[in-house]
């Protein structure tokens, strides 16, 4: 076995002990809702298929990442399809051998198919934010839970414990939390093959929406998501660093400005709003405000807020 195998069966078998610890801890927010199904897991990431999910995304969210909650919702035969993927999710073994890019797209894919599921399962909605109780009620973010090899795993839990420890920081261009300030959901499944192209597709076109990513040259200002004001240690360890991190994905003027000493950067309005097709109907863009910025992120483990 290499040392890379070694390094994933362990990080593998982490999550495992994680994921039975937190099934097991009393919980003190809502109850917990599960989706996928509880069996002992029998096959590796790689083996699974995310062609269902593709279909579903390529039919109801389109290029600005805008979802037809409504017809999605409508739709017996798609919302079958749903959960059946979500159960297919559920056979994975979490302790067999898998590639890096098998474990972050079936990840990724994960996240955005239970979020979307959760949505769905509360939908007329006008906003995630509605469906976080941090005070005892029903929080998606924590009590919406897919079973993986017979271990439930919250959304904050794929987050916080899975994808963000695999080091990869472009997986905050592509988990998309339904809302407007969001990057686009991709309407296509990520996979291994193809994994590094679909993550720079998308970082690229996070960076080309003003509502994520804007220049002031008076001022000499960045304007940046709060994604990157709640994420920037996994761009790196200062400002300076973070700017330069991200700047290989910004407009080409844009990333030779952010070379320049005595750039500021201040944080946009983050939008709530659900990102929803017929709210934006006519627009052709991902707009709104909601909340702002510095009241509320997305969910941080401990801290009881997103």
């Amino acid at each position: 076995m290499s040392v890379h195998q070694h390094s994933a069966k362990v990080t593998w078998m982490s999550l495992v002990v994680a994921a039975v610890l937190l099934t097991a801890a009393p919980s003190f927010a809502g109850t917990p809702v599960y989706v996928g199904k509880r069996v002992a897991g029998t096959v590796s990431v790689d083996q699974i298929d995310h062609k269902v999910w593709d279909q579903i995304l390529r039919k109801y969210v389109d290029k600005n990442g805008l979802v037809n909650y409504r017809a999605l919702r409508a739709s017996a035969a798609d919302r079958g399809k749903l959960r059946a993927y979500l159960e297919m999710l559920s056979t994975v073994n979490p302790q067999t051998q898998a590639s890096r890019n098998g474990q972050l797209a079936f990840w990724i894919n994960a996240y955005n198919a239970v979020t979307v599921e959760g949505i769905l399962q509360k939908y007329p909605t006008t906003s995630i934010r509605k469906h976080t109780s941090e005070t005892g009620g029903y929080n998606i973010w924590k009590d919406l839970k897919l079973y993986v090899g017979g271990n439930a795993y919250s959304l904050d839990f794929m987050e916080h414990k899975v994808l963000r420890t695999m080091k990869e920081p472009r997986i905050h261009f592509a988990i998309v939390c339904a809302s407007i300030g969001c990057p686009r959901l991709l309407n296509q499944a990520y996979l291994p093959k193809t994994l590094n192209q679909q993550l720079e597709l998308n970082s690229k076109d996070f960076f080309a929406r003003k509502q994520n990513f804007r220049y002031d040259a008076a001022n000499r200002r960045f304007y940046t998501s709060a994604i990157l004001d709640w994420f920037g240690k996994d761009f790196g360890a200062n400002k300076a660093a973070q700017l330069k991190a991200i700047s290989k994905w910004f407009p080409t003027d844009e990333a030779k400005r952010a070379a320049a000493a005595g750039v500021q950067t201040t944080t946009i309005e983050y939008s709530w709003k659900l990102n929803e097709q017929k709210a934006m109907a006519g627009s052709g863009k991902r707009s709104g405000s909601g909340t702002k910025a510095g009241s509320g992120t997305r969910n941080k483990v401990g801290a009881g807020r997103r």
